[in-house]
């Protein structure tokens, strides 16, 4: 018998507590030592104590076995190893969460995955489950480290990993952070080390290149969507490579500024490149405005030249064809036509002149002239003068 009740105090034979040395509570806690959590990092309890349980098994047995507390028997044994088995059993149950999905090992290989519930796998040593949050989105900060405080949750800047180069030879601080989820529990648990790390390490590679790679004023401006668009595909490629079981969602700048000892000075001189910007608008805006009026002005004046050369033509012309119609008239009657252009002139000469009348044939030579436009100024005169005598 391995066992015996010595001295009536129902330990194990030599006093030694067990056969596997220091039992009830010792640093090995069994055949197999403590063993890991039950889920792996997902939460669970380490296996009962089973010498523990031997124990007790052994204290109930004697007070139910003829004999009291004699010597046990072959089947008290039987009967306590099966208790214990079927208690060993037992703790092979475990729940995985509704964000978790159970990677269950047995002798070291994956045996299988499980979905959020209630499942069952080989306890320890046997079977191991890891049950990691595959759903849950992670984030990672670069550049900063957050702390708790008694006012909350605070941050300090980490100049080490948020201190890059440009492409241009110049220094500019990147705070950003990284977004990211589990896509292979079985890749993500073991093929690397330290996710949270490796992820953090990927990430400052890829900006330090993205960066390296571009300007500062680009950095500075409008060029942050392509930067970040670089570093997650370079972060990508670089943890597939791992195989680790990580999917980057979005890489997000913060803040990104020239160090803290020439910040002003960048700053100036962003000042003097956004007024640049400002009067070249403002030259770009009167070049548009007053070009448009001098194309109007310049068509304006070059369609009243084409109407004033149009005009001449056309007048010249006309009186072109007057002439040639007046000479046709001539040619057939020679001295009537002379005498009525003669008239025509006349009429034209002295339509508004005031005209005394010669004629040669009557005797003394001057034709009598009544000045009708003379005399109707007369009688306005009088009129005016009689209406002031009477008014008086």
């Amino acid at each position: 018998m391995p066992w015996s009740n010595q001295s009536g105090g129902g330990g194990w034979k030599g006093g030694s507590g067990g056969p596997w040395g220091n039992g009830g509570g010792g640093n090995q806690g069994g055949p197999w030592g403590g063993g890991p959590q039950r889920g792996g990092g997902g939460g669970g309890g380490n296996p009962p104590d089973l010498e523990e349980l031997l124990k007790r098994s052994q204290d109930r047995l004697r007070t139910v076995l003829p004999g009291g507390g004699g010597n046990l028997g072959a089947k008290g044994i039987l009967l306590a190893v099966i208790i214990a088995v079927a208690v060993w059993l037992l703790t092979g149950f475990y729940r995985v969460e509704q964000d978790e999905l159970g990677v269950e090992l047995v002798f070291g290989q994956v045996a299988a995955r499980t979905q959020p519930g209630l499942n069952y796998n080989w306890p320890y040593p046997i079977g191991t489950v890891y049950t990691p949050a595959v759903t849950r989105l992670r984030e990672t900060n670069v550049g900063t480290q957050d702390y708790v405080t008694s006012r909350g949750v605070s941050s300090n800047d980490v100049p080490q990993e948020s201190m890059m180069l440009t492409g241009d030879e110049n220094i500019v601080d990147v705070n950003y952070k990284v977004q990211w989820r589990i896509k292979d529990a079985v890749a993500y648990l073991f093929n690397i080390e330290d996710p949270e790390g490796t992820v953090k390490a990927v990430a400052e590679s890829a900006m330090r290149e993205a960066v390296g790679a571009g300007k500062i004023d680009d950095i500075l401006t409008e060029n942050r969507a392509p930067i970040q668009q670089a570093v997650l595909k370079l972060m990508q490629t670089t943890l597939d490579s791992y195989k680790a079981g990580i999917d980057v969602t979005n890489v997000q700048m913060q803040k990104v500024d020239p160090p803290t000892q020439v910040i002003d000075a960048f700053r100036d001189v962003q000042a003097a490149r956004a007024d640049q910007e400002r009067i070249q608008n403002e030259a770009q805006a009167y070049a548009n405005k007053i070009v448009p009026e001098a194309r109007g002005e310049a068509a304006q004046v070059l369609e009243k030249a084409n109407g004033y050369r149009d005009q001449t033509i056309a007048e010249a012309e006309g009186q072109a064809n007057r002439f040639l119609k007046v000479y046709e008239q001539y040619e057939k009657a020679p001295d009537v036509t002379r005498e009525r252009i003669y008239l025509e002139t006349i009429e034209k000469v002295f339509r508004d002149t005031d005209k005394i009348i010669v004629d040669d044939k009557n005797g003394n030579g001057v034709v009598p002239y009544l000045p009708l436009d003379k005399l109707g100024q007369t009688g306005r005169s009088t009129t005016g003068s009689a209406s002031g005598a009477g008014g008086n």
